[in-house]
């Protein structure tokens, strides 16, 4: 069972600090502290110094990494310290403004005592006190998790058209052509590690192949299905269609 999330202690940070030092893949710093990968990943690029007076003094020190991460959430729980700030960010939740209105109209109030980031009131919204508040319901858009700031815009189109399933030949539609298969990933839950399953399933015959792997990425799951097709004649691998399932 994965281990609730919880935020990198002095000790960690310095552990951290030594091995980068060392130059030990994250990998294995992440192994060592039994954390995640993107946790020491998203560590050390957030909290890496940088001096421009001085570039020999650049890197990851734990000290600095500490203070910088206690500032940062000293930031984020400006509406848990400021109960005056936080009741009036609620009521304009509740009078139908948006965080970026919010955050704006702190800025131009004259007599404003302090000022607000608008990711600010979105992450005290999806916080655990927002949420038991129900404070999300009164944002225009109201999602279940906080989407990233960051997030990777997402595309128009997965597959080419030319490539669709609706154009797929009748012969592969009504199963009367041998040769055509189907494959489907079944991917777990990454507490369950990187083992997936591929499924390959001949149309005509439904003769099942089952392949275990042990890598996500989808480069070494395409080098196992060509190396277990290709001992097939042509005529056995036509043609495959790919389709993924997730199973939790």
């Amino acid at each position: 069972m994965r281990r609730p999330f919880t935020n990198l202690t002095l000790d960690e940070r310095r552990v951290i600090a030594r091995m980068v030092q060392a130059k030990v893949p994250k990998t294995k710093i992440a192994q060592m502290l039994g954390r995640d990968l993107s946790t020491i990943t998203r560590e050390v690029k957030r909290n890496w110094w940088h001096d421009k007076d001085v570039p020999q003094a650049d890197g990851y020190w734990h000290v600095t990494a500490q203070s910088q991460a206690d500032r940062r959430r000293s930031r984020r729980r400006k509406l848990e310290r400021l109960p005056d700030l936080r009741a009036k960010v609620i009521r304009c939740l509740q009078e139908g403004w948006c965080p970026k209105q919010i955050a704006g109209r702190l800025r131009i109030e004259p007599r404003a005592p302090y000022r607000l980031c608008h990711e600010t009131i979105y992450q005290y919204v999806y916080s655990a006190e927002g949420q038991s508040a129900q404070l999300a319901r009164l944002l225009p858009e109201r999602r279940r998790k906080r989407k990233p700031r960051y997030a990777r815009t997402p595309r128009n189109r997965f597959f080419p058209v030319e490539t669709s399933i609706h154009n797929r030949p009748s012969e592969i539609n009504d199963r009367s052509q041998f040769g055509n298969w189907e494959g489907d990933l079944l991917t777990f839950e990454r507490a369950q590690g990187d083992a997936n399953v591929a499924t390959l399933v001949e149309r005509k015959t439904r003769y099942t192949v089952l392949l275990r792997n042990n890598d996500r990425k989808s480069k070494p799951l395409m080098n196992r299905l060509i190396h277990e097709m290709s001992t097939l004649p042509a005529e056995a691998r036509r043609s495959i269609l790919l389709t993924a399932v997730w199973s939790s």
